[in-house]
């Protein structure tokens, strides 16, 4: 139903569950944070299929491999930056120049893990993963998203990084079938085209609904897959709009920003563009309400930030 709220986390697990009990192939790999990933039900119906590897997610990360050559579908879900920085060599080697059936969740994303400051942060991990060749980078922006994600990822043949964030997130529209390299158009406007994707999403909804009393009409583009992006989509609204502006809950550098102007540079498509997300530096901390509203990544942020497109 659209508007209800919903846990992302105990969303996700149940997804995996729920798909686990058809595909016997699925396993979950876990560094200390089973349950706190959703995994509860998971391991109380599978306990053969659930492995605790304790807090060494460079280990889980060969493990995952290891089992991928099996015949294993292995989903392995931390904190975000645990399981892109942490062990990026080993993700980039073992699972990626391997081209393992790997499926690799980073919760708690962008800034929702608010109040543990920067090393709990994960504002880089879209620019890491998409340096690694053949991965692709989802970041479902509902919960009716993330379970349809899940069964998009299960299906799909290689690695697959996802990121999924902390607070409650609300169905923001009606569901429609999960395809990977597929974006969604949200609104139709002819002043400026809006691209966004993840949780700041709904945010950006928001934002697109004070301007359209302003007078100001926004293409709005949501990408739950930021990697392969939906070029066609994308070139269709600027070539109609002739500006381009894109929201992530990111650094302004590396993620979908740089991907959404390397698109349009390799197209020959020279028109204004502006990306916003997080400055480049160690983010602060606090309630995650006022962080975004602080980086301006809440509706009247995002509106601001539009705006100034037009001044």
């Amino acid at each position: 139903m659209i508007g209800e709220w919903m846990d992302p986390r105990k969303t996700f697990g149940k997804a995996v569950t729920d798909l686990a009990e058809i595909n016997k192939d699925i396993v979950v790999l876990s560094a200390d944070s089973g349950k706190s990933s959703g995994f509860g039900q998971f391991i109380e119906k599978y306990p053969e299929r659930y492995f605790e590897c304790g807090i060494m997610e460079q280990g889980v990360i060969g493990l995952a491999s290891g089992l991928a050559t099996t015949g294993k579908i292995p989903v392995f879900c931390a904190i975000a930056p645990f399981v892109t920085a942490r062990p990026f060599e080993m993700f980039r080697n073992d699972l990626g120049y391997m081209k393992q059936n790997a499926k690799i969740v980073g919760r708690n994303c962008g800034i929702t893990y608010s109040d543990l400051g920067a090393t709990h942060h994960s504002l880089d991990d879209f620019a890491l993963m998409r340096m690694i060749p053949g991965v692709v980078i989802l970041a479902p922006q509902d919960p009716y998203e993330i379970i349809d994600a899940v069964q998009a990822m299960i299906d799909w043949k290689g690695p697959v990084y996802m990121r999924i964030g902390n607070p409650k997130i609300r169905v923001l529209y009606d569901r429609k079938p999960f395809v990977i390299g597929q974006g969604r158009k949200i609104s139709e406007g002819d002043d400026v085209t809006l691209v966004t994707t993840g949780s700041v999403t709904a945010f950006a909804m928001e934002a697109v609904e004070i301007l359209v009393r302003e007078g100001i009409h926004v293409d709005h583009i949501g990408m739950p897959t930021v990697w392969p992006l939906d070029e066609k989509l994308l070139l269709e609204s600027v070539k109609k709009t002739g500006k381009v502006i894109t929201v992530e809950e990111h650094y302004v550098k590396g993620g979908l920003g740089s991907i959404v102007l390397e698109s349009l540079n390799a197209n020959n498509i020279a028109i204004p563009v502006k990306m916003h997300g997080v400055p480049h530096e160690y983010a602060s901390n606090g309630p995650y309400d006022e962080l975004m509203a602080y980086y301006r990544l809440d509706g009247k942020g995002i509106a601001e930030i539009v705006r100034e497109m037009f001044r």
